[in-house]
């Protein structure tokens, strides 16, 4: 079977890596791909956005099956588009995916279903504003409703920060956003959890720990995310029974109750206080880089667990993990995530340690045999390995001899599990 891949990103790169190892795909195609896709798969430089040239492409390139990689597509209605033209996809419907395309919608079904949140208020407009700000301590978090590449959350310190950045969100700085969530800022640890969703029911598909700060010890503004690593220690079967059973459940209850349903990857986003979860946000997709340590531990073949997804058969799988860790980290544009310059060469070296040291591309394309930089985040630099500290400690190696010189990283990913030992 000839399957198509969208998106251009470093999940889209270590889904592509993971999916070649299948022998049931005869070719992938991705689209549009970046230079790491370039090496092991076809890829086909078009508007993912543009649905009937995509169709076109899918047509005459004998695609049967679409896996969906970023959250833009899937919000727009790839998937009943795609599924209305009699082509396999794997992704949530445009209904569905507002857990991630809507703030608001989110946070509503919590409210609803009693799942355990932050509180919050939905302003529709500066005079909301102004009314619900009182009832917040500070800091507050002021978030743009709709999808903002993970730079639309901001915790404000004080009054006149929420204000202006409320202000700069109903004047339209991100486009998908025309109400703002004011919420309760939430102090603990957070986490990611995975799941892999049909139908009719849904198995764990791993769990991580991102760094979405652009700078180290948790400073600067959100970043799209600056490294990761799996598993996160702190979902245990115990916390795990609690993030299904009071969030999990109910959400995809929520969406039954609606005449609806979800499928494919969805990622849930914790914060955990008292060993109690609180959801945050939902992602409709994997994440990134989440998604660069998740699937390097994986053992079962990705297709055929996305297969048995869209013949509603997933609780007929039992998955096999590696026992190893995984970490990653993010080689930035420098100015990142503010300016920065695009088209930067990149000297790869070659790597040694193949199988647990590697680089997943992000932001890069190949143009005439040379890796250029097209993006903020650009390279990751994955490893495997039973201690986090060392596996720590084999990236920065590798970044240093890469020695780009137009970018920059963080090298305290991992502190949190690192610092414990």
């Amino acid at each position: 079977m000839n399957i198509a891949l969208i998106g251009s990103g470093g999940r889209e790169n270590a889904l592509c890596r993971k999916l070649k190892e299948s022998k049931n795909i005869n070719q992938i195609f991705c689209i549009p791909g970046n230079a790491g896709t370039a090496k092991i798969a076809t890829n086909l430089d078009i508007d993912f956005l543009d649905f009937k040239l995509l169709l076109k492409n899918l047509n005459d390139n004998k695609i049967k099956m679409v896996i969906v990689g970023p959250e833009e597509p899937l919000v727009k209605g790839i998937v009943d588009f795609l599924e209305k033209n009699r082509i396999k996809v794997f992704g949530p419907n445009k209904y569905a995916s507002q857990l991630e395309g809507s703030k608001a919608f989110m946070k509503s079904i919590c409210k609803k279903y009693n799942i355990p949140t932050a509180n919050f208020q939905i302003c529709n407009n500066q005079k909301d504003f102004k009314k619900s700000i009182n009832k917040f301590n500070l800091p507050v978090v002021v978030k743009a409703d709709g999808l903002a590449a993970g730079k639309g959350v901001v915790i404000c310190k004080t009054k006149k920060q929420s204000f202006e950045i409320a202000k700069q969100i109903f004047k339209g700085k991100f486009k998908s956003s025309k109400k703002v969530v004011l919420e309760e800022f939430l102090e603990g640890e957070e986490a990611s959890y995975f799941l892999v969703v049909d139908k009719k029911s849904f198995i764990n598909f791993g769990t991580a720990q991102d760094h979405k700060k652009v700078f180290e010890k948790e400073k600067g503004p959100n970043t799209g995310g600056m490294g990761a690593y799996s598993p996160a220690p702190i979902i245990d079967k115990n916390l795990e029974n609690k993030i299904i059973t009071r969030i999990v459940k109910p959400t995809l209850q929520a969406l039954k109750d609606k005449k609806q349903f979800y499928r494919g990857f969805l990622y849930v986003g914790l914060m955990i206080k008292n060993e109690d979860p609180y959801l945050i946000e939902y992602n409709v997709r994997m994440g990134d880089p989440e998604c660069q340590v998740i699937l390097p531990r994986l053992k079962t073949d990705l297709f055929k667990i996305i297969s048995y997804s869209l013949k509603n058969q997933i609780r007929k799988l039992k998955l096999k993990w590696e026992i190893s860790k995984c970490m990653t980290i993010v080689l930035c544009s420098k100015g990142y995530p503010g300016n920065y310059k695009k088209g930067k060469i990149i000297r790869i070296k070659r790597i040694n340690d193949k199988k647990n040291l590697f680089i997943i591309h992000a932001g890069t394309k190949l143009k005439n045999g040379d890796i250029y930089s097209t993006g903020g985040r650009v390279l990751n630099i994955v490893c495997k390995g039973q201690n986090f500290n060392q596996i720590r400690k084999k990236i920065i190696q590798l970044i240093k001899k890469i020695n780009w010189k137009n970018g920059f990283y963080r090298k305290d990913i991992g502190w949190r599990v690192i610092d414990k030992l």
